[in-house]
């Protein structure tokens, strides 16, 4: 089901009704005259997912880690109810389990099973799916979902990302998801310096990395520094590297992404051994594109572009 904002245009995301049940997975709060959902699943605390809004609800659901980042992201206090990922909760009579993803630190999969015995299962965005359950209807990313875009099969650098770090090179990373894991990487490849990080990077890895980060200091206060990328120019000297997949930069890049690739998204699939899938982010045409593709498959698939029954 899908809401009818007040601009006349489809709200974000989506709603699931089963049995007397409605679940909003990622979506902004609905207005106090519509419908409301027995929770609000937040898979985690990017913007496109919309936990911003869905955060000043009591029917809130999401990870502790993700309920911490949003409150830092955004300065507002989480009105939700939280759980550590892994653990199950009930939400109404319905026990919902929840699986990590790798995507970011309290990143959430969500699974239930109905009165039917129907199991639901959805993903928020992946980079692991090993900890995922079977399912009988999945609800997917499909952020690398085009199976005709080269740009959609590929591999971390990790090689790349380590010469770098030992020549001492600073890097661009998003403040939440990659910062943290490119500190998370590089004490793994046995860096103990201090690590400089502008303001946000730093609370929100501080906070949400805890003793793993290890020494992080402001920036040019170490050797190497993870800095937002359009403050890589307050980096001192000229070895610098923006860690995506993009090659819309001036910077030199290195491919590190916190998403399954093509095939990645196509071994999940596989894994969880769905009966039916509903493809739901991110909008555009990639969802529709991996629809079309599962489809030829055999595989019964939508897209949520495709969705025309509308709950106001």
């Amino acid at each position: 089901m899908r809401r009818i904002n007040s601009r006349g245009g489809c709200a974000p995301h989506l709603a699931l009704r089963f049995d007397s049940h409605l679940f909003s997975i990622d979506t902004s709060r609905a207005p106090k005259a519509s419908v409301q959902p027995d929770a609000y699943l937040i898979t985690h605390a990017h913007s496109d997912h919309y936990g911003k809004s869905a955060m000043l609800s009591t029917r809130a659901v999401a990870s502790v880690q993700t309920a911490r980042a949003l409150e830092i992201r955004y300065e507002r206090e989480y009105k939700g109810r939280t759980f550590e990922v892994g653990q199950s909760i009930v939400v109404d009579d319905v026990r919902v389990d929840t699986h990590t993803t790798g995507h970011t630190i309290g990143s959430t999969a969500f699974s239930w099973q109905t009165e039917t015995g129907e199991r639901v299962l959805v993903t928020g965005d992946v980079k692991d799916y090993h900890h995922l359950p079977k399912c009988d209807f999945l609800v997917s990313e499909a952020n690398y979902g085009d199976p005709y875009d080269p740009s959609c099969i590929f591999e971390d650098d990790l090689a790349g990302f380590f010469e770098a770090l030992e020549a001492g090179a600073s890097f661009g990373a998003y403040a939440f998801g990659k910062a943290q894991r490119a500190v998370g990487l590089m004490r793994a490849m046995g860096y103990k310096d201090e690590i400089g990080m502008d303001e946000k990077s730093l609370v929100l890895t501080r906070e949400l990395m805890k003793d793993a980060a290890g020494p992080l200091t402001e920036v040019n206060g170490g050797v190497s520094n993870v800095v937002t990328p359009w403050n890589l120019y307050l980096v001192r000297g000229q070895n610098k590297f923006f860690l995506t997949g993009r090659r819309d930069t001036s910077y030199p890049t290195i491919q590190l992404s916190d998403h399954l690739d093509f095939r990645g998204l196509m071994k999940m699939i596989e894994h969880v051994s769905p009966g039916r899938v509903l493809v739901y982010h991110p909008q555009g045409e990639r969802a529709s594109l991996l629809a079309h593709h599962l489809q030829q498959c055999g595989l019964e698939t939508t897209s949520l572009d495709l969705i025309e029954k509308y709950v106001r």
